[in-house]
């Protein structure tokens, strides 16, 4: 049963992205590039259809109705409204034929109030935890807000490093692996995590260099909001740290930089996030990107053997 889920899955995936993908070079559907950005194959990026997250939301749906009980609603609820989100600022990118679409500050609200809303639903629930083991009398003080931050940070990480062909649904795909080690696999959890991987993998089918589609902030947030849950609904919050061991490395080389600059008026890295950085140091976007999966692979892997000895 469960190979003929990943088997449908997958070949689902694959067959709706590509008539997606049709789709959207028909109506002209992609992303102006930011003119502070990279600047490397402009042309080619700029005419790659860039909505090919709403394949998440579409699969992710499915996958939530087959699957229908109350964890599976839950569960599902956090990627699926976290990909609306991006799909809000993707799709106001295409009507105004910018690079800027939900404003900023008004798509970090929309994020903290559906992770605040949702942890404690899982709280409540009575399956939120750090870590099995690691009991504090001001459990709930501690836990919620650890939990909320590390979910919101997980989703904007995600999407941080979606910034080159195949890195974040690559990194994903890692991150799926790692994570076997690292929850119980019991029967919801072997069918979600199958399910992600398919519907990942179908994706990754047309996101390699050079890609035929981009995920967007849709398949962004949609990704990052599933490693989230995987981790927070099984009561191992801190799995987050390993699983999301490159993510957490992007998005703090972020932070860097612009702490740097608004601080010390310089620069740490070439370019932030930290991917365009080695871009900028003239190594080939492939080159980047499969280093990056080793590093993670490598570090989610140790990270998660320090966490299982703990």
């Amino acid at each position: 049963m469960k190979f003929l889920t990943a088997v449908i899955f997958f070949a689902l995936s694959v067959i709706l992205q590509y008539y997606w993908i049709k789709y959207q070079r028909h109506i002209h559907l992609t992303q102006q590039q930011k003119w502070y950005g990279i600047n490397i194959d402009n042309e080619i990026k700029a005419a790659t259809p860039s909505m090919g997250g709403v394949i998440f939301l579409l699969t992710g749906f499915l996958a939530m109705l087959i699957e229908f009980s109350v964890d599976g609603l839950i569960f599902w609820s956090l990627p699926i409204l976290s990909g609306l989100i991006g799909f809000i600022d993707d799709w106001l990118k295409f009507r105004t034929h910018t690079s800027e679409g939900f404003r900023s500050l008004d798509k970090l609200k929309a994020q903290l109030i559906l992770c605040a809303v949702w942890v404690i639903t899982v709280f409540v629930r009575g399956t939120l935890g750090l870590w099995p083991g690691i009991f504090m009398n001001t459990y709930g003080l501690i836990c919620i807000p650890l939990s909320f931050l590390m979910t919101a940070g997980t989703i904007n990480a995600v999407n941080i490093t979606d910034g080159l062909d195949g890195l974040a649904g690559g990194s994903f795909l890692i991150s799926l692996a790692v994570i076997m080690i690292l929850i119980p696999l019991n029967g919801f959890n072997s069918r979600v995590m199958i399910e992600l991987f398919a519907m990942t993998a179908g994706f990754m089918f047309f996101n390699t260099r050079p890609a035929k589609t981009f995920m967007g902030d849709t398949g962004s947030h949609f990704l990052g909001g599933a490693l989230a849950a995987l981790c927070v609904m099984n009561g191992r919050t801190l799995a987050v740290i390993p699983a999301g061991f490159i993510f957490i490395i992007d998005m703090l080389s972020s932070a860097i930089q612009i702490f740097t600059i608004r601080k010390l008026g310089k620069k740490i890295f070439l370019m932030a996030p930290l991917h365009h950085h080695f871009q900028k140091m003239g190594l080939d976007e492939t080159n980047v990107t499969i280093r990056f999966w080793l590093v993670h692979a490598t570090g989610a892997v140790m990270l998660s053997l320090l966490l299982i000895e703990i």
